[in-house]
């Protein structure tokens, strides 16, 4: 029974966007309030563990703060960029091997800080 709700719930959707005017402007602006809200959220946890271990960024040497303060800035150019990125293959590319450097760089950092 719940399946068939969940299914019908789904369909009505679908059908706003699809038969009502501006249906995809709606659906649009509905997803893009769902992405601010999912990067606020992820901007919101970030803040509170950099505050959580504020002693030991503290304690890291500047050139281990640089490393994952750029690693975490090229994150956030990532995902402004995504969308340019994308639209070719060789950006699409770029685009996982800087995020796959990106978070080597700060695994790499935290993990030398557990030393400390």
């Amino acid at each position: 029974m719940r399946t068939v709700r969940n299914m019908a719930i789904i369909a009505a959707l679908a059908a706003g966007v699809a038969f009502l005017p501006r249906g995809g402007d709606v659906a649009e602006a509905v997803l893009t309030a769902i992405t601010m809200t999912f990067l606020a959220a992820i901007s919101y946890a970030l803040y509170q563990a950099y505050r959580a271990n504020h002693l030991t960024m503290l304690a890291l040497p500047d050139s281990r703060r640089l490393v994952l303060f750029s690693a975490v800035g090229l994150v956030v150019l990532l995902i402004a960029g995504t969308d340019k990125m994308f639209s070719t293959g060789l950006g699409t590319l770029a685009w996982i091997l800087l995020l796959g450097s990106a978070g080597v760089a700060a695994w790499l950092v935290v993990s030398e800080a557990k030393n400390y």
